[in-house]
């Protein structure tokens, strides 16, 4: 298969390089398969209209043109042979539920043939509630004595409200037109696809069966509902059909534990090999690429996203410290995650080279302003082998690599992405490592070839979760927000240390001094009308069921009553 096609039908006033083939008849190719195109004419897997952006608005040289069209090109293919979004079909029959008044379900009877439709109609003020997906919807109605459950596969709702807006398969004609949301209910009965556009690791999530909830932010701001908490058993359902691909979810993750398959970590930093010495130029795709009509002057490559809030401060510092340049973002909605990603990586910039890491960009006149003022950063580059890094580690490095040996102060992390530093009273901590057994990320480590309590405040998220299953009172605590931009934030800091007790039968280490002293002082009152059993409290668990038979085969009178019981 070809890989490469660029069509225009007034030809190119310069030659690309041979890996594209240029032509401008499409009749001639209409049967053949691309993986990259600029146009949508072609069987193509992905168009790439940035690459006809580009073209009409750089003042690069030809012989830079001709190179930065071809590295577009490759930009594209790497994001489709990395891409993890596979496609799914829903099987959706005919049946269509119209809530609506009167009026309109005439206006919606004259726009359809007689039983092109198995439809039911509804007003709105009887629905109580909907749940499911395209294809297996189920709205329960009110009735005069009991809720009736209707099964149908799409809806058609007029001043849709908000318990129709979140389920897929649900459409408001006045959003758009009765024309046009009809054409969408039929073509969805031929063909309803979707596709796959998040993936989960559970086992660094910091919502899976947790004893109590200290996070849940991608259900948070999961506009549909794709992602559902599931209180009972502390874990999170997703649903596919339901996810329109916008990515907030990943942006909030603190752990990393969802990925965007479209362009995951793995394929953001290959893609951003290629900006090496050119200045990144993000745009989402919704931005209507063709219609922006800025000057881009040298060096200004743009880097197409499917949206605007997958991006993270990992992803984000790789494009920044690949390309060695800043980095200007056109969009004109930036959602939490991303918002709090940027202030972070400005912050970082601000404090080590006094300038800005991200130019954001909401409206074509910032992005004029933008393109005016974003330069390259010296000695801010840096290429990194990441492959398969998780989020934190990524992102931990690349950040020490700014940091260095200074000392930069704190940088403040926002609301929907934390940070933070755990602290020990190690005058309370008897290295029990119950916080150890409950981070997730490695952030917490128990060293025992020191016996002591370690942390890499780097790959912290500042979830709460050590605290909340630390027994000891105050002993540990999480200073909230906070990235400290000094060396010390990356390396292992000891939180706690202690010895090793030996068993006073046996001489064998079996517990920290301080946690057999607390268990000890909580027995020994109890205990201290049996010197046998008192002495068990500083033996390993050999000895203690030793100690105990010895006393009892030398004295048993002393471990039954006159009923044989044991006192």
């Amino acid at each position: 298969m070809q890989e490469f096609i660029y069509y225009n039908e007034e030809g190119i006033d310069f030659p690309l390089s041979e890996n594209i083939l240029v032509t401008d008849k499409i009749t001639d190719y209409k049967d053949s398969d691309f993986i990259v195109s600029n146009t949508n004419m072609f069987n193509t897997e992905l168009v790439a209209d940035e690459i006809d952006f580009y073209i009409k608005n750089s003042k690069d040289s030809i012989a830079a043109k001709i190179k930065n069209i071809e590295k577009l090109y490759k930009v594209n293919e790497t994001r489709f042979d990395l891409a993890q979004d596979m496609t799914y079909t829903e099987e959706v029959s005919n049946k269509v539920l119209l809530v609506c008044e009167k009026e309109w379900k005439n206006e919606i009877l004259k726009s359809i043939v007689e039983d092109e439709f198995d439809l039911f109609h509804i007003s709105e003020e009887i629905i109580v509630n909907v749940e499911g997906h395209i294809g297996n919807l189920t709205v329960t109605v009110k009735d005069d004595t009991e809720d009736i459950k209707l099964n149908v596969d799409q809806i058609i709702w007029f001043d849709e409200k908000e318990l129709g807006m979140k389920q897929s398969g649900c459409f408001d004609p006045l959003k758009s037109s009765i024309n046009e949301v009809l054409a969408t209910v039929r073509q969805n009965i031929s063909n309803f696809e979707y596709k796959k556009f998040t993936t989960y690791d559970k086992t660094i999530c910091q919502y899976h069966e947790r004893r109590e909830e200290i996070c849940g932010k991608c259900a948070d701001v999961c506009p549909t509902v794709a992602i559902v908490k599931n209180d009972e058993e502390k874990h999170l359902e997703f649903s596919q059909i339901d996810c329109h691909g916008c990515g907030g979810c990943v942006s909030v993750c603190p752990s990393g534990a969802i990925e965007y398959t479209p362009s995951n970590r793995e394929s953001i930093s290959q893609m951003s090999k290629f900006y090496e010495d050119h200045i990144p130029l993000i745009i989402p795709h919704k931005m209507n690429i063709p219609s922006i009509k800025v000057e881009l002057k040298e060096n200004v490559l743009p880097f197409k996203i499917e949206g605007e809030k997958f991006l993270h401060e990992a992803t984000l510092l790789t494009i920044l410290q690949e390309s060695g340049s800043q980095v200007v973002f056109y969009t004109d909605f930036l959602s939490k995650g991303t918002k709090d990603c940027i202030s972070i990586l400005n912050q970082t910039y601000q404090a080590k080279y006094q300038k800005d890491a991200i130019l954001l960009a909401m409206n074509e006149e910032e992005l004029v302003k933008a393109l005016e003022n974003v330069e390259f950063i010296e000695n801010s580059k840096y290429k990194l082998n990441d492959m398969e890094m998780r989020k934190r580690e990524l992102f931990a490095i690349r950040l020490s690599k700014i940091v260095g040996k200074d000392d930069l102060g704190v940088v403040k992390t926002g609301e929907n992405v934390h940070y933070g530093h755990v602290k020990v009273n190690e005058s309370n901590c008897t290295l029990c490592l119950a916080c150890v057994g409950a981070c997730n990320v490695n952030a917490l480590i128990a060293d025992t070839s020191d016996n002591t309590l370690r942390l890499n405040p780097s790959l912290c998220t500042s979830c709460g979760y050590c605290e909340v299953s630390c027994p000891e009172k105050d002993c540990l605590t999480i200073e909230q927000d906070v990235i400290k931009l000094t060396p010390t934030w990356f390396k292992e800091e000891i939180l706690a240390k202690d010895e090793l007790f030996a068993c006073i039968e046996c001489g064998k280490e079996f517990a920290t001094k301080k946690a057999v002293e607390k268990i000890a002082a909580l027995m020994a009152p109890i205990f201290k009308s049996d010197p046998i059993k008192e002495r068990t409290l500083y033996c390993c668990e050999s000895c203690k069921p030793k100690i105990m038979m010895k006393s009892y085969m030398e004295n048993p009178e002393n471990y039954n009553n006159k009923e044989g019981v044991s006192i």
